[in-house]
C-alpha cells in the first residue's frame, strides 16, 4: 500500500502530518507536484516531479495507484478516479471521499465552477486552521489502521 500525495496545492501542515505517519508505519508516501519539492531524507518518503500543465500530477497518479493505496487530495475528479480504481481518497481537510458522496461533491463542483466561469466570486476555502490539521491526522489515523494486516 502506498499513499499518494497530489502535492502541488497540499497545505505544508499536512505534509508535515504525512511525513511522520510515513516514518510511524513504514507505508511509501509518494509526493507528485509539478515543481521541485524538498522532502526529508527517508525510505520512505520520495517527491516526484512532473512536468507543467494543467492536471499532469492528477493524470500520473490516476495512473499508477492501485487497489487499496490512499490518496491525499483536494482535487474531486481525481478523488473519484482513484476510487474506481479501488484506491482510498482523503481531503486535507480530513474528508474521506467515497463512493455514496462522491457524486454529490462532483456535482456541486461542477455547479461552482458554472458560477465562476460566468464571472460570479465565489471565494475559496477558508484557511486550513488547527482544527482541520487534527481533524486529518484523525481520519488519517484511521485509515492506516484499518489498512493494518
Amino acid at each position: 500500500m502506498q499513499i499518494w500525495v497530489d502535492a502541488d496545492a497540499c497545505p505544508g501542515a499536512i505534509k508535515d502530518i504525512l511525513y511522520r505517519a510515513a516514518e510511524r508505519t513504514g507505508h511509501a508516501l509518494v509526493l507528485v507536484a509539478n515543481h521541485f519539492l524538498r522532502v526529508p531524507p527517508s525510505p520512505h518518503i520520495r517527491a516526484v516531479q512532473v512536468e507543467q500543465g494543467f492536471d499532469v500530477a492528477d493524470r500520473y497518479i490516476a495512473e499508477r495507484v492501485q487497489a487499496g493505496d490512499l490518496v491525499i487530495t483536494a482535487d474531486i475528479p481525481l478523488a473519484a478516479a482513484v476510487l474506481e480504481k479501488g484506491a482510498l481518497a482523503l481531503n486535507p481537510r480530513g474528508e474521506r471521499y467515497s463512493p455514496e458522496n462522491i457524486r454529490q461533491l462532483l456535482d456541486l463542483r461542477n455547479f461552482m465552477d458554472t458560477l465562476r466561469s460566468s464571472g460570479v466570486n465565489t471565494g475559496g476555502p477558508p484557511a486550513l486552521g488547527q482544527s482541520d490539521r487534527q481533524a486529518f491526522a484523525n481520519q488519517l489515523d484511521k485509515v492506516l489502521a484499518s489498512l493494518r494486516p
